[in-house]
């Protein structure tokens, strides 16, 4: 894994600390000279043997990067926000209008209660995905829709 490149950068320096470290190959050597023999801080080389003692000596949970439980902010857009997005995409549009445009929907769902205000972008995203055939062809066709 040291000697491919095929790696990122982290990863190998992560793994070339370890090496360092082992002391079954010899004694261990300080902190700060594995640091500076690696290219990178003592306190990186305290982090990675502290972590690899956490993990109870599994290389690879300390070489590779930790997959994260949730993502750091919610998405706005859930299963039943889409559902409603789409239920309004599917109705008649408003009087004095002849169909459903971006803006207007992105306007009526700032109206619409218990949906988050979303733009018109997010709006076509979700048409988009949740919608295999055009708004007009659910309407006319009730085995669609």
């Amino acid at each position: 894994m040291v000697t491919s490149g095929s790696n990122p950068a982290r990863m190998i320096a992560r793994a070339r600390i370890l090496l360092e470290l082992d002391e079954s190959v010899g004694p261990a050597s300080d902190r700060a000279v594995v640091a500076e023999r690696v290219g990178v801080s003592e306190g990186t080389v305290y982090l990675v043997a502290k972590r690899f003692t956490e993990s109870a000596g599994d290389v690879k949970k300390v070489i590779t990067r930790r997959k994260r439980e949730t993502p750091p902010v919610a998405p706005k857009v859930t299963g039943d926000v889409e559902a409603r997005v789409i239920a309004l995409a599917c109705t008649r549009p408003p009087q004095g209008y002849e169909r459903w445009s971006l803006r207007l929907l992105e306007k009526h769902v700032v109206l619409t209660d218990g949906l988050p205000p979303l733009d018109h972008s997010t709006i076509g995203r979700v048409l988009k995905k949740g919608a295999s055939s055009s708004p007009e062809e659910v309407l006319d066709d009730p085995a669609k829709g």
